[in-house]
């Protein structure tokens, strides 16, 4: 059993801190809202009145929070919790962030003698809930290795892809790949529909075919294919369209520091910018789609 702080209790966090307990982790918990904390509170946790209360007796220490500010802000700012880790707790953040971001925090506890991995997921809130998750792993190979067994209670896979930030960088790169491909896949089921085509059969023609992805065969974006799919709940919970055009975003930053072209990163950027625009922020990045079929 190992003693964790778990900080931020959202969409992912939540339920990744709950595979923790059913792992036999003792978890101490911290959000801003006390209905996630009450809520991982039933499930064994036990609840901190704030992030640096969470630290007590924490042998590691891992955060999920929405931004690169809010990573920054916690570990240091004011109030920063990094100064307050217990010595020798290993730090692990499972938030998408910029990759300088996680770069500037890991050195801040390079420096106070800690070991930190940025670990952003993929496998979206069902993945989370399943404990199924995909970690992409920046840092230490040996700061890894103690992390495996806690990753493991999360997660099946796990991918050291280099260095500090370097976890980040490749999250992005999933995330683009992913922001394009369910653009398209709600182009193409759209202009299916508008010629009279089922499309359901179209998506399951699709996903035995070349076109097939994630995107056609586990979040389609068409109301009524798949029952467990956001789409077919109003494409509530899910992954955020906000979400996916801030890791859109940091994915042209990132470019843009090396010289990188993505010109499809970039009109997908616009593309989901315009779907928040609509009033979709907060739904499911699959409402992609009603850019081409308002009335899906």
């Amino acid at each position: 059993m190992t003693q964790i702080a778990f900080i931020g209790l959202g969409n992912m966090g939540g339920p990744m801190a709950a595979n923790l307990l059913k792992a036999g982790h003792a978890v101490r918990v911290f959000d801003l809202l006390p209905d996630a904390v009450a809520t991982a509170v039933g499930h064994g946790a036990q609840a901190a009145t704030s992030a640096p209360d969470a630290l007590a007796g924490a042998e590691v220490v891992i955060s999920m929070l929405p931004a690169s500010r809010h990573v920054e802000g916690l570990y240091l700012g004011a109030d920063g919790i990094l100064a307050r880790i217990p010595e020798g707790a290993l730090v692990i953040d499972c938030s998408t962030i910029a990759p300088a971001v996680a770069k500037k925090v890991s050195e801040a506890a390079a420096a106070r003698g800690l070991a930190m991995l940025d670990a952003p997921v993929s496998g979206g809130t069902a993945g989370a809930a399943a404990g199924t998750l995909t970690f992409i792993v920046g840092g230490a190979s040996e700061a890894l290795e103690r992390a495996r067994p806690v990753l493991g209670a999360m997660g099946k896979n796990i991918f050291h892809v280099g260095g500090s930030g370097a976890g980040q960088v490749a999250k992005l790169c999933n995330n683009m790949a992913l922001g394009v491909i369910m653009a398209v896949t709600g182009e193409a089921l759209a202009l299916g529909a508008a010629h009279g085509l089922d499309p359901a059969v179209l998506s399951q023609m699709m996903a035995v075919s070349t076109g097939r992805s994630w995107a056609t065969e586990v979040c389609n974006p068409w109301p009524g294919v798949l029952e467990n799919a956001p789409a077919s709940r109003g494409y509530t919970g899910g992954f955020g369209t906000d979400l996916m055009l801030k890791d859109l975003g940091l994915a042209a930053e990132a470019a843009m520091g090396v010289g990188a072209a993505i010109p499809l990163g970039e009109l997908a950027r616009n593309l989901y910018a315009l779907n928040s625009k609509a009033g979709r922020g907060g739904l499911d990045f699959s409402s992609i789609v009603k850019l081409a079929a308002p009335d899906a």
